[in-house]
């Protein structure tokens, strides 16, 4: 099976370790990815803010980019992966839009005929691929470890059939079945807050506190997430949660594909490990894999 793949900014500069867990885990599990070549930024959330129209067209540009690769389209990053999906979506529905999309479009000799599929990769691979044969593949068992499994607000929402965008379960049931203790966390789709971080700091330090609040009072030993903001805010500033709110966390952040990479017997340096702010301190059979 083969996808083109999307990387976006986070994953090209602070969220490097996905990246290149997200390559190992796909190669690992026979699923062939090819980078979309001369991508752009999705448009993220500052474009939709300012003009909806000029959002579109930079996010549709690089579908009508994907769409000669005839594949589906993977996007790990939670915000690009909404962007580019609401993107497929608008023009889908909407023809007076997409006239207009594609006078813009032309002006750069594309079109987009709108065959496109927008997917993340943790759906890509709990529907593409096997449960048995993931587990097969594994080296190592995640016996002994206990994860608080963070979503995020945006891939389940809004409901697009993948997962129930309340409680979803996607992560829950990939790494229980690896062997990993999926611990009691109502907050697994509770915003962090997200750019809220560099315009009303308190607000979403006292987000990202309720969450790792949550994890740790449940006996977590590592959150794990989807999003590179997320994974960001939660890990970077627990310095700054700990000193406002007289609180003592030191909980590691990791993607999931580094989690279900360490299961599929890759080294911390090719899973990024190397790059997170927190070291996730090993358990179980793990350990003498990653002396």
């Amino acid at each position: 099976m083969e996808y083109t793949y999307y990387p976006g900014c986070s994953l090209e500069a602070s969220a490097k370790g996905y990246d290149e867990s997200f390559r190992f885990v796909f190669k690992e599990l026979g699923l062939n990815l090819v980078e979309l070549e001369d991508w752009n930024c999705c448009g993220a959330t500052y474009y939709m803010a300012t003009k909806e129209t000029t959002s579109l067209v930079i996010s549709a540009r690089n579908l009508a980019l994907a769409e000669p690769y005839g594949n589906d389209l993977v996007a790990p990053c939670s915000s690009c992966y909404t962007i580019l999906y609401k993107t497929n979506h608008i023009l889908k529905n909407n023809p007076i839009m997409k006239a207009k999309i594609d006078q813009a479009l032309k002006k750069d000799n594309l079109q987009y005929n709108l065959t496109i599929n927008v997917r993340h990769p943790l759906e890509v691979i709990v529907n593409d691929v096997d449960r048995e044969a993931i587990i097969s593949k594994a080296r190592f068992r995640l016996d002994g470890i206990k994860i608080a499994q963070y979503y995020g607000c945006q891939i389940v929402r809004p409901d697009r059939g993948l997962d129930d965008k309340e409680n979803p379960q996607m992560m829950d049931s990939l790494f229980a079945a690896l062997g990993a203790e999926n611990v009691y966390f109502p907050m697994k789709v509770r915003c962090c807050g997200g750019m809220l971080m560099t315009t009303y700091s308190d607000v979403a330090l006292e987000l990202n506190k309720e969450i790792l609040e949550c994890a740790s009072e449940n006996g977590a030993d590592l959150l794990v997430t989807t999003c590179p903001l997320c994974q960001i805010n939660l890990e970077a500033y627990q310095g700054k949660i700990n000193k406002k709110f007289k609180t003592n966390f030191h909980m590691p952040v990791l993607f999931f594909t580094q989690a279900l990479g360490l299961a599929l017997g890759g080294s911390p340096g090719g899973l990024g490990l190397h790059r997170n702010l927190i070291p996730f301190h090993y358990q179980g059979n793990l350990k003498e894999n990653l002396r």
